[in-house]
């Protein structure tokens, strides 16, 4: 984005704390009277209209005030984010004299979690380390009378075993089931095609492919759960007044908070994904503030805030970020 003259990021950032602080449209005058801008509201009035154009601030009626466009929001946290309040030191210096000594790690996390939405008003969620999935390049099948122990290679010369219940008439099709997964895997980079098995292994191949996807799903339940609160706080936000309007959004963390928290917005967005910027549509109305942490083992947590995107940007963005590297230093 070009940048913006400097009366017309003075208009915006002002814009933006007006709204947030009253989520009321705004016009010049008040810009004027509140914020001591040194100019006159004709000034004031002709770089919203910049602005508008722009597309960094939108007016909701005719006759209203203006408010800020999820663009306008993007260019605020981007180029005209202030200093974090003292409510985000005060949540530092009460992090540098917690105790590390936890009966359990969720506790922990709910603990933070609660804090986060407390000092925010937004909802908080905090995933657990997970570790980077790994590719599986090979597998081994060995029947033993009726199991059958399934080996995993994985990428990093890492292993899992797995041991399924096979009738013993299958016994004879496993020599011919490893050659076909090892090849599968070996020219289709790790996945199996469940499509081009042969007939005559479908019986065999239907019992491998109903162990691994247990097997997978019982991986995903223990590494994607995550702490959310602040639901109370989220339902007192005027965006958030009817319920319809958050069902997709609590659908969404109870069921698959990884699609909440994409890594991807901790490097290429500044750890903030804004409106339709986030891929996911329960989230088109909101904005996530995001950073993350990791272990000794290389898995990857993040720790979020959740909300309108008529937020306080700083003090959110400082206050995962402090959480985030309170947990680093702790899990390290």
């Amino acid at each position: 984005m070009q940048p913006l003259p400097q009366r017309q990021q003075e208009v915006l950032q002002a814009t933006v704390r007006h709204y947030v602080d009253t989520t009321e449209p705004v016009g010049s005058q008040t810009l004027v009277k509140r914020f001591g801008l040194q100019a006159s509201p004709a000034t004031v009035r002709s770089a919203m209209g910049a602005l508008e154009q722009r597309g960094l601030l939108t007016q909701p009626h005719t006759s209203a005030g203006r408010i800020p466009s999820a663009l306008g929001y993007r260019h605020y946290v981007d180029c005209l984010l202030p200093a974090p309040g003292a409510a985000a030191g005060q949540l530092e210096r009460e992090l540098t004299g917690l105790s590390l000594q936890w009966a359990a790690f969720d506790d922990l996390l709910l603990q933070l979690g609660q804090r986060l939405a407390d000092l925010t008003g937004l909802m908080s969620l905090i995933t657990r380390p997970q570790e980077i999935r790994s590719q599986l390049q090979a597998l081994r099948l060995v029947p033993q009378n009726d199991r059958l122990l399934v080996l995993l290679v994985e990428e990093g010369a890492t292993s899992r075993c797995l041991n399924l219940r096979m009738p013993a008439e299958l016994g004879s099709q496993m020599d011919a089931l490893e050659r076909w997964a090892c090849d599968q895997l070996g020219h289709r980079g790790g996945q199996l095609n469940w499509k081009a098995l042969p007939r005559q292994l479908s019986s065999s191949g239907a019992l491998l492919q109903q162990g691994l996807a247990s097997h997978q799903q019982s991986r995903r339940t223990v590494r994607e759960g995550a702490v959310s609160l602040g639901l109370g706080g989220l339902m007192q936000q005027p965006e958030f007044e009817r319920s319809e309007s958050l069902r997709p959004l609590l659908e969404l963390v109870e069921a698959e908070p990884q699609q909440v928290l994409l890594s991807e917005a901790v490097v290429k967005r500044g750890g903030v994904w804004i409106g339709r910027e986030h891929p996911h549509p329960a989230l088109h109305h909101c904005s996530v503030v995001q950073a993350s942490y990791g272990n000794r083992s290389g898995g990857v947590g993040q720790v979020a805030l959740i909300g309108p995107m008529r937020m306080a940007y700083a003090t959110a963005r400082s206050a995962v970020q402090a959480v985030a590297a309170y947990l680093d230093r702790l899990l390290n």
